[in-house]
């Protein structure tokens, strides 16, 4: 399935990104590589997948596959706050309360 999820991700096409990025964080069907998996997360989140969005933003609030990093896991909570996603607004309200990031 993951060559399948490379081409289309290769064209663009968010949702398999954000696919790929799920399949390298868990190990399914490819070997578990977060940093890969950071890569298609961020190559859908900068196209505006809300889900992948708030993945980017967990990967940088626990320092999975890139550097921890709180200012730059509370921009990708943000984005997908801003779209109305439930647990990134969570995510966001918990880092505000811990002064991490913003």
């Amino acid at each position: 399935a993951a060559q399948w999820y490379r081409k289309a991700a290769n064209q663009g096409n968010t949702i398999a990104q954000r696919t790929l990025g799920v399949m390298y964080y868990k190990g399914q069907g490819v070997a578990q590589d977060f940093e890969k998996a950071a890569q298609w997360y961020r190559k859908a989140a900068d196209q505006g997948h809300v889900d992948a969005q708030l993945s980017l933003g967990a990967k940088y609030d626990r320092g999975e596959g890139v550097a921890q990093d709180y200012k730059k896991a509370a921009h990708w909570y943000h984005k997908a706050a801003d779209q109305g996603h439930a647990t990134a607004q969570n995510n966001l309200g918990v880092m505000h309360s811990k002064g991490q990031g913003v």
